[in-house]
């Protein structure tokens, strides 16, 4: 899959509708958030849309632009503006996986990751290095995608007595266990679903393959088995309905209650 998102970062854009929506309602839960990071990191930025709205958000704060795959970040500093960069204000980029950050401990004040933590079959270990690179008091916020995506395949899958070949996500309250295993003290999730509609299979499939991730969510089917879902599925009428489930979280890094080698912290508060 890493190579199909590769390749698509020239049409990644034409397609995120999903993405830009879901990210633009992430923004809009930081307006009741009081924090002023001196850095910030956008793990899984894509062609960073997210990375930008950021910029505009925190204009101060040292911009972090991290993802698996180079074609995207070629295309985040194809997109910053030039005076940005001349001025050193532009993203620094970074090509990594989440699970390895090249980052120091106690680094990153605010962690943004925008529909991209459910693409790993085990995401803890990705929480852990989070965990670790954030300062204390920092800011984790995510979305993720949630069991009930595309619900309307799997059902037709199920009728055509085929099972559903779709990738199966992670339920939010087995996110939510993650965190707080991961270190993340009072994680809040919750989740809604978004309709996009597409007027026929083939639609849906261009998307997902500008996305990069066509194999990756539906999995591998004879085309003979998926015509006959999408035959089940465009019953329904037109236009077709696709729910995505969007799973959302974030976490706050509290202060350490033992050192690294393994004593207690314990805080004085002056009275009085």
């Amino acid at each position: 899959m890493q190579e199909q998102f590769a390749a698509a970062a020239t049409t990644y854009d034409d397609a995120a509708v999903l993405a830009a929506e879901v990210g633009r309602r992430m923004a809009e839960r930081l307006d009741v958030i009081r924090l002023v990071p001196g850095c910030f990191a956008d793990i899984g930025c894509a062609t960073g849309t997210g990375m930008r709205a950021l910029q505009t958000r925190y204009p101060q704060a040292l911009p972090l632009a991290l993802d698996y795959a180079r074609p995207m970040l070629d295309e985040v500093r194809r997109r910053s503006p030039l005076l940005q960069r001349l001025r050193g204000r532009g993203p620094r980029l970074i090509n990594a996986d989440v699970r390895a950050l090249p980052l120091r401990p106690r680094s990153v004040d605010l962690i943004w990751s925008n529909l991209m933590l459910h693409w790993l079959d085990d995401p803890l270990p990705a929480f852990r290095e989070m965990h670790r690179t954030l300062a204390t008091n920092g800011l984790l916020m995510f979305s993720m995608l949630g069991p009930d995506t595309l619900r309307e395949l799997r059902a037709a899958a199920t009728a055509c007595g085929i099972v559903p070949p779709l990738r199966r996500f992670h339920d939010m309250h087995d996110i939510g266990d993650m965190l707080v295993a991961a270190g993340f003290a009072d994680p809040v999730m919750d989740m809604e679903m978004i309709t996009l509609t597409y007027r026929s299979p083939r639609s849906l499939l261009r998307d997902q393959r500008h996305l990069g991730v066509r194999d990756g969510l539906l999995g591998a089917l004879p085309w003979r088995q998926w015509r006959r879902i999408f035959t089940v599925w465009q019953s329904a009428g037109s236009p077709l309905p696709a729910c995505f489930e969007i799973v959302y979280g974030h976490a706050w890094k509290a202060p350490p209650k033992v050192t690294e080698d393994g004593r207690s912290v314990i805080r004085f508060h002056k009275t009085g």
